[in-house]
């Protein structure tokens, strides 16, 4: 007799969002990356202790992809075995994702944020987009939608 995989397998459980990149930059591909974390730093993220705020991806010369200045805070009970909270960690991508990756960044001067860090079940898992730079009235564009969105919304 076979069990069925429960729903909550398949749901994702945000624990961070990056509002800063959706407001800085137009984001085009997304993709999905595992992390790779070492000791307390997965207890501090389920206590919801990340912040993807200024961080961004780099890709190494070996085909690699790190998040870089990622905060995530120190879990309060780890006494001597807290790691650094702003270190530079892996991200776990396919090889022909870097590459796609890799190639737009070069050739496209795409920059790479994270947007969101959610589990899918057990695993923390980092949803990263390809991202071009607004300009100020791309900006101000925006904030006049969510405005009008907004007053819609309040005369409902």
């Amino acid at each position: 007799m076979k069990k069925e995989k429960s729903s909550q397998n398949n749901s994702k459980k945000v624990v961070a969002s990056n509002k800063k990149a959706y407001f800085d930059f137009l984001l085009f591909d997304k993709f999905e990356a595992g992390i790779s974390l070492l000791g307390t730093e997965i207890k501090s993220i389920r206590k919801g202790a990340i912040n993807l705020k200024d961080s961004y991806v780099k890709i190494t010369d070996n085909l690699e992809a790190y998040l870089i200045n990622c905060h995530i805070s120190p879990y309060e009970f780890g006494n001597i075995y807290n790691h650094d909270p702003k270190r530079d960690r892996k991200l776990l991508l396919n090889k022909k994702e870097i590459l796609k990756i890799l190639n737009k960044v070069k050739q496209e001067k795409y920059t790479v944020v994270p947007t969101q860090a959610y589990f899918s079940s057990r695993y923390l898992k980092i949803e990263i987009a390809l991202a071009k730079g607004k300009k100020l009235y791309d900006k101000r564009e925006s904030l006049k939608a969510k405005d009008l969105k907004r007053e819609i919304e309040r005369n409902k």
